[in-house]
């Protein structure tokens, strides 16, 4: 089994805002098709991992800006393996063309499992 880091992912007000500074700061440009709603960066530049934004209505007290993103071909044993870990799964999501289950760490840190 392998799982790697994809993409790192902040919730945010304005997607293309947020995206436009960090590409700024690493010197990479913005990727194709963002909008005020999802962008990325990095993917076109073939950084990894790479950044994603994506606009939350507001940013509810206790819910970490920050995530981390995981991918993996084997999606439900690393869900499966999370949970015996003492994580809690949150809630699966089917949106941008992506599949994912986002879960808490033990702590209430939340980060997600994309299905490859």
């Amino acid at each position: 089994m392998t799982i790697t880091l994809s993409n790192i992912t902040m919730d945010c007000h304005n997607a293309t805002a947020q995206a436009e500074f960090y590409a700024g700061l690493l010197d990479v440009p913005v990727d194709p098709e963002a909008s005020q709603f999802f962008a990325t960066v990095g993917k076109s530049a073939g950084l990894a991992p790479i950044l994603m934004f994506i606009q939350v209505p507001d940013k509810t007290p206790g819910k970490n800006v920050v995530h981390l993103d995981f991918h993996t071909a084997e999606w439900a044993d690393y869900i499966e393996r999370a949970i015996s870990l003492g994580g809690k799964h949150i809630g699966d999501f089917d949106e941008y063309g992506l599949q994912w289950t986002t879960l808490a760490d033990p702590e209430g840190n939340l980060f997600d499992i994309g299905k490859d």
